[in-house]
């Protein structure tokens, strides 16, 4: 029941912020895209790299790992690896990346209680973390849109079972503006509209209309 006396123009302790949460990202590796089809390869890897801005823009903690990457996957996709040139890649032969120790220390390292996690494959390398790291009382967000499984129904499949055992589903745009929500946050304004005209697709563009009509600081 609402109490309205206790009722303020305040966030919910539930959203994402620059100071609460990490972004994992598992296995975005050349072997694992050639096995995905639960979407389009090219707009996973579009989400993927916007994702990995939006954390670079509000200074968000971010784990990259990579399983097996000289003996079979390959290495982490460059796009992704150019966002955080000076990152350690954590190399696992685990399909679970919560088994491995490395993996766990740098998760643990960031101090963060929610994580971020997207992924390749969703039904092996996104859902076996995630499950781990919910029974170790983290908040876990899933991000659909820059994961992949190597098909519709396997992706969807593990996405349900992640929410069945508490995971949210967000997509990358959805945490962008989650961590910005505020237009008059000048300090990244500017940075996060750059992030939404190169991978938002036609919402970039809009922006791009919007500033170009109505001028330089026209809200998204």
């Amino acid at each position: 029941m609402v109490n309205i006396a206790q009722v303020t123009a305040a966030p919910g302790p539930d959203l994402l912020t620059p100071d609460n949460c990490a972004v994992l990202f598992v296995d975005h590796q050349p072997q694992m895209f050639f096995g995905t089809g639960s979407g389009d390869r090219t707009a996973i890897i579009n989400s993927t790299v916007g994702l990995a801005k939006a954390a670079k823009v509000f200074d968000v903690p971010v784990v990259l790992s990579t399983v097996a990457a000289e003996s079979f996957s390959g290495p982490l996709m460059p796009q992704l690896a150019d966002v955080f040139p000076e990152q350690k890649i954590i190399d696992r032969s685990t399909m679970n990346a919560w088994e491995d120790v490395n993996f766990v220390e740098a998760v643990k390292a960031t101090g963060r209680k929610k994580l971020v996690i997207a992924g390749l494959w969703t039904e092996v390398c996104v859902v076996l973390p995630a499950l781990s790291a919910i029974a170790q009382g983290y908040e876990v967000y899933v991000v659909t849109d820059a994961s992949g499984g190597v098909s519709p129904q396997a992706h969807e499949h593990a996405v349900q079972r992640m929410i069945q055992a508490g995971a949210v589903p967000v997509t990358w745009v959805q945490v962008l503006l989650e961590l910005q929500r505020d237009w008059a946050r000048t300090e990244t304004y500017a940075a996060v509209g750059d992030v939404v005209k190169a991978h938002g697709g036609a919402y970039g563009l809009g922006m791009v209309y919007a500033q170009a009509v109505i001028g330089a600081h026209a809200a998204g």
